[in-house]
């Protein structure tokens, strides 16, 4: 078994198609996003289980995503103030796509969607967006408020779907600067780790030049 996973010597690019409709005002879809929306994970490569769905698709407006687990038998676990300890994902958008600073900067954004640690019960979705360690500079935190979020339970699973607003992403110009960077982290204490490409033993949470560059397309 190499010592290196195969997938670090691979400089991904995915395109992110263009979705006009987004978000929708749906009772039951806030985002619905094409097949060609998906992120394929390099995991399996490495021979590393997959288990989510994870799409990206923009518009002038901003990014939408939808995110689906399956595989489960129990409830999603998780707390607050845990965001990467709990089920669900932490999406990494830098705005900026060059790929070659090993900080982040005011244009790199650390976003984590959970599937539970809301409420006094700790059984509700939370959003939250973090600041990004060792970072030069901090990109401005958005509240709950401004990110519309949804997660809903679906058999052996959850489906979650969430739209980022150029008001979120500081930095989004899809016209001077298609070129984005990207890196999602799914957690679960049931089914593991699901990552865009390395796992854990690589200090992507707090390196952009480790994501990879996502080309949004029309």
């Amino acid at each position: 078994m190499s010592l290196i996973p195969y997938r670090f010597l691979f400089r991904s690019m995915y395109a992110c198609p263009y979705v006009a409709k987004m978000p929708l005002e749906d009772e039951d879809r806030l985002i619905d996003l094409p097949l060609k929306a998906k992120l394929d994970s390099l995991a399996e490569i490495d021979g590393e289980k997959k288990f989510a769905d994870v799409r990206l698709g923009w518009n002038e407006m901003g990014l939408g995503l939808t995110v689906e687990v399956k595989g489960k038998s129990n409830y999603p676990i998780g707390e607050a103030d845990r965001p990467r300890q709990s089920d669900g994902i932490t999406l990494w958008i830098d705005t900026r796509g060059d790929r070659t600073g090993h900080r982040a900067t005011r244009t790199c954004h650390q976003f984590h969607f959970l599937a539970s640690g809301g409420s006094s019960t700790k059984d509700e979705a939370y959003f939250l967006q973090t600041k990004i360690h060792r970072a030069l500079a901090d990109a401005p935190l958005a509240s709950a408020a401004e990110v519309p979020f949804r997660c809903r339970r679906i058999k052996t699973g959850y489906r979650m779907e969430a739209f980022l607003s150029s008001k979120v992403l500081t930095g989004f110009d899809p016209e001077q600067f298609p070129m984005l960077g990207v890196f999602y982290s799914i957690r679960d204490f049931e089914l593991g780790d699901d990552n865009l490409s390395l796992d854990s033993n690589f200090p992507f949470s707090e390196d952009p030049s480790l994501w990879a560059s996502l080309e949004l397309v029309k």
